[in-house]
């Protein structure tokens, strides 16, 4: 049996009009995996009604989603902290036009049941299976076995005052809570058993903090491959993340968004119109100093950084792993990079971060791609 490449992309904001017109300088080059997965970030109806309590997304245009049709992406993973942002229409209504585009879900549902199903497809007698699950809250987003949502994994946080000196800044502990790591590790297992090559992704991480991990991100990753993961792809932060090998498996703990197509007004059709933009009003991102050279964007210079995940899988499981390069643009495009100078400087900052974070990893070049597995 051939071996097969996978890409995997992170956060897709596809709010602007004509949000197509944002992948022209990446489109080739998802288009040339044998399967292209992508994680869909804001909910896509005409019939929303704001039901977040942090800073809800507003509601993107479903015609927009047509963009991962031309990019050839397979699957979509929707778990994640907007998912129920529009409510359960706008969950139901991005299910239904990815299904009807052809594009494989997973992570969302009307039900917990249904969030948590996994998206399985076959190419040329390979079974790939995936799931998606948000670990960053709120639980607004979760799915219930009533609600309609995300699938999640429950991360609790501890705080603990290590000297004598009331009023300091106490340390912060992480972890997943049991029974909800283990449900995970349950639809993994059940997965890994029908299948040759099961994907991971988590929604993770802490947004816009360079490099570091919080203590939870590691434990969780391992926990999925320990149960049968063969890759585990994180996204949410905004920013890249290191990457690490473990059991020989690959882990990208952060692979940052791939198209931000912000429409600098909210979409007149949510029920809530006339409302200020997602960037403009949510307040993680206070305290970020914006990279104004790039057309209507909200984060900062180190956030252009980003990528595509590559795995090469066969019915032994993972043979190879790495990334390409990429950057984004002054008019917010994702621009695919070689073993060139922009390639090379998004490689150099994805080792940076890498060893900032204490992670042992390798890299070298390998015919356009960075290989480190």
């Amino acid at each position: 049996m051939p071996a097969r490449t996978i890409g995997y992309v992170g956060d897709l904001i596809l709010g602007a009009p004509r949000a197509d017109r944002y992948f022209d300088l990446a489109r080739d080059a998802l288009r040339a995996y044998d399967v292209t997965v992508a994680h869909v970030e804001w909910p896509h109806t005409d019939r929303g009604a704001y039901c977040a309590v942090e800073y809800p997304a507003p509601a993107a245009p479903p015609e927009n989603l047509a963009a991962l049709v031309d990019c050839g992406v397979d699957v979509a993973t929707l778990a994640g902290n907007h998912t129920f942002d529009q409510g359960p229409n706008g969950v139901e209504d991005t299910l239904t036009e990815l299904h009807r585009l052809g594009i494989a879900t997973t992570g969302a549902g009307m039900t917990l049941a249904e969030a948590r199903r996994p998206a399985e497809i076959r190419r040329d007698g390979l079974s790939l299976g995936f799931l998606s699950y948000n670990a960053v809250g709120p639980r607004e987003s979760w799915a219930t076995p009533l609600k309609a949502g995300a699938a999640w994994v429950n991360v609790l946080s501890h705080y603990e005052l290590e000297m004598a000196s009331p009023g300091s800044q106490p340390t912060e502990y992480t972890f997943v809570e049991q029974s909800s790591l283990e449900d995970m590790q349950a639809d993994v297992e059940e997965l890994a058993s029908r299948v040759d090559v099961v994907s991971v992704s988590f929604h993770k991480g802490m947004g816009f903090v360079h490099a570091e991990l919080a203590q939870y991100e590691r434990a969780l990753a391992r926990a999925a491959i320990d149960a049968g993961a063969d890759v585990v792809v994180g996204h949410h932060a905004h920013i890249l993340r290191g990457v690490e090998v473990y059991k020989g498996r690959p882990i990208f703990h952060g692979i940052n968004h791939f198209v931000t197509a912000y429409d600098p007004r909210s979409n007149p059709r949510s029920e809530t119109t006339n409302r200020p933009s997602f960037g403009r009003r949510s307040p993680i991102l206070r305290g970020i100093e914006p990279d104004r050279t790039v057309k209507n964007w909200p984060y900062s210079r180190q956030s252009r950084h980003t990528m595509i995940a590559r795995v090469t899988v066969d019915e032994r499981g993972v043979r190879s792993a790495g990334f390409q390069p990429a950057y984004i643009d002054e008019a917010a495009r994702p621009q695919v990079a070689g073993d060139d100078p922009l390639g090379r400087s998004v490689a150099a900052y994805v080792e940076q971060i890498t060893a900032d974070a204490g992670l042992d990893t390798r890299f070298r070049w390998e015919e356009g791609w960075v290989r480190f597995l």
